[in-house]
């Protein structure tokens, strides 16, 4: 898998992949997403890779199908990186009221995504474990969170797509109890956080890929 000049890059997700991209002018963020297109463009500025940030802060699996032909398709990307599960788990303990996005269904969303992005483009797909609920390995959101990370394992291998395991990343630092925070609000990314996200998802593509 190797990366071409002019290459575009789409990373989609929820708040954590938007992080303050629609007050940028670049319109990239301050996120993990900000230390990944800096990263790529500072050591291989030959390539000339455009990077294009698509978060939206909310988001769940099913928000992702309504946006998906404009935001990723119309894009035609030749990389594509979803991060996506971390508010169809959240949903389910702040706002248990409304439709949640169980494990079963969040699967055949996902998978239906990666199906129209197979049949519609060329592009190599990275898919990111969802991150953590809460700073502590046991809590009732990162064990509701397991059967999401699991069906981004099992889709990653099923899709010949690189796996970022950024959950796994969390809960080896978690467990390694720095005393240091990772998140602001046990969710959302600190500079530490996304520092983590970044630094997981360039070892893991490029574990994978040339660049």
């Amino acid at each position: 898998m190797n990366w071409k000049s002019n290459d575009r890059l789409v990373l989609i997700g929820d708040s954590i992949t938007e992080n303050g991209r629609l007050q940028d002018t670049e319109s990239i963020g301050q996120g993990y997403v900000r230390l990944v297109h800096d990263y790529l463009l500072t050591r291989h500025p030959s390539l000339k890779l455009d990077i294009c940030n698509q978060g939206i802060g909310g988001d769940r699996v099913s928000d992702l199908t309504e946006r998906w032909e404009e935001d990723v398709l119309e894009l035609k990307p030749d990389w594509l990186s979803i991060s996506i599960g971390i508010n169809d788990v959240w949903r389910q303990l702040d706002r248990p009221e409304i439709e949640q996005v169980y494990p079963e269904t969040f699967e055949e969303m996902y998978e239906n995504l990666l199906l129209q992005t197979k049949k519609h483009t060329n592009a190599q797909l990275i898919l990111m474990e969802p991150t953590i609920i809460h700073e502590s390995p046991v809590s009732e959101g990162n064990k509701l969170l397991q059967p999401y990370v699991k069906t981004v394992q099992h889709l990653a291998e099923k899709y010949d797509a690189l796996l970022v395991p950024a959950h796994q990343a969390f809960l080896d630092y978690l467990n390694a109890e720095t005393g240091t925070a990772l998140t602001t609000d046990g969710v959302h990314m600190n500079t530490k956080g996304d520092m983590l996200m970044a630094s997981t998802w360039l070892e893991s593509v490029y574990q994978h890929s040339k660049v």
